[in-house]
């Protein structure tokens, strides 16, 4: 099947003016899709994969799909890592700004010691 699919290829684009594309079909749009800030392809997120197939005619809602389900827990995770990542970042910045501090008390102590006091002050502790 792929030979001969290659052969029809290699036959059409020989007799073409035009150059032949072998390129993915679903692959459609995808460029607009992105430039308009939209997903990659049609189906990744959006009304028609979140929101139920269906509902009962008494207006109560279906129950939810397996991939609506595997969707929504891949979300939570994803919110969760990000929760935490982003206070382990603010933990990390309150330690880096603590050290600066320490470092900067303990440059001025080292200063302090090696400095004299002159002049009034030197009287002074006499």
């Amino acid at each position: 099947m792929a030979a001969s699919l290659r052969t029809f290829c290699t036959a059409v684009s020989r007799q073409s003016i035009r150059p032949f594309s072998s390129s993915c079909v679903t692959l459609a749009g995808k460029k607009w899709r992105l430039e308009n800030g939209l997903a990659r392809s049609g189906s990744e997120y959006g009304p028609l994969t979140d929101l139920p197939d269906w509902s009962y005619a008494d207006g109560r809602p279906a129950p939810p799909l397996k991939g609506q389900i595997r969707r929504q827990k891949q979300r939570e995770e994803f919110a969760r890592r990000a929760v935490y990542l982003s206070a382990e970042v603010d933990e990390g910045m309150k330690q880096w700004q603590e050290k600066k501090e320490e470092e900067k008390e303990k440059e001025q102590h080292v200063k302090s010691l090696l400095l004299k006091p002159k002049g009034n002050l030197l009287k002074n502790t006499k």
